[in-house]
């Protein structure tokens, strides 16, 4: 069954700690186009979550989001420690300032302590085996997610395609019942002119028929009736197939509209020209349905 590109999903996993949060955003895109977004100290996982995510998406922009709230023992806010190095440059700083405004009130405890960034949040040794694990374990369940939304708005799609295709198909029978009275019509209008033009000419009556097979051949649009019909039935195989097969729609739509032309510009036909209109503009809105197809 087919599947849209666009697609949502939000997974969360509840850990001891906290949570460990997943959304994706699927759109349109003409290939496979995967970007990340994860907490500074976890930038090391991007590589794994995109080989995760291309394995079991083929088509779109996906953006992945992954949030560590209060997560896995990673965030303790009760441990601090002096930010050395910016301390030491802050009493440097504040030192020569004192000496180049001549004041007399010295550098303080409480003056340090209050500057900014000189008391941080102390480093904790990250476990990024037991991070990854959950992050898998729920970037799995959100990409399931989002798939399984991609099959129902697929679903949606698969439906309309196949009730234009029926549109399509009943124009293209009613093109071709019309095909044996258009040629008949066609030769008549030939025979008529060429005598017309020649009626002081001695008419060679084989080589007249001849010459008037050959102006009608030009004109007729059997083949390409018949090559529509074969890629409606490409079309059909396709909906009813699996795996991404947006790309290949696109093109047999473009076979169907470069024969549904030819049509249109052999044949002189009034009825014939009307279904043809109708097809292009069911094929466009096939074309706009196709470009969401995964």
């Amino acid at each position: 069954m087919i599947r849209s590109m666009t697609g949502y999903s939000r997974t969360e996993s509840v850990l001891e700690s906290g949570k460990l949060i997943v959304e994706i955003k699927a759109l349109n895109h003409r290939y496979l186009d995967i970007f990340v977004h994860l907490p500074n100290k976890f930038f090391s996982l991007e590589g794994k979550i995109k080989k995760k995510t291309g394995d079991r998406l083929i088509r779109g922009k996906i953006d992945v989001n992954v949030q560590i709230v209060e997560g896995i023992n990673l965030e303790d806010k009760g441990n601090l420690q002096l930010n050395l190095p910016l301390i030491h440059s802050y009493h440097s700083l504040l030192t020569q300032m004192r000496k180049e405004l001549g004041l007399k009130d010295e550098v303080s405890l409480n003056m340090i302590a209050g500057l900014k960034d000189a008391i941080v949040p102390a480093e904790i040794e990250v476990n990024m085996e037991a991070v990854w694990k959950e992050t898998e374990k729920t970037l799995d369940a959100s990409i399931g997610a989002l798939i399984e939304m991609r099959e129902k708005e697929g679903n949606a799609i698969y439906r309309d395609f196949l009730s234009r295709l029926d549109i399509i198909r009943d124009c293209l029978n009613s093109v071709k019942s019309r095909v044996p009275l258009v040629i008949s019509e066609h030769k008549k209008r030939l025979s008529g002119r060429l005598k017309e033009l020649l009626k002081e000419v001695e008419l060679d009556e084989q080589r007249l028929c001849q010459e008037i097979a050959i102006m009608t051949e030009k004109s007729d649009i059997t083949e390409e009736i018949v090559r529509f019909e074969s890629h409606i039935d490409q079309f059909r195989e396709m909906l009813e197939g699996s795996g991404a097969v947006g790309r290949k729609m696109d093109f047999l739509l473009q076979e169907m509209n470069r024969e549904v032309n030819t049509i249109g510009s052999k044949s002189s036909d009034v009825e014939i020209a009307r279904k043809v209109i109708e097809i292009k503009d069911e094929l466009s809105k096939l074309r706009e349905q196709a470009s969401n197809v995964e």
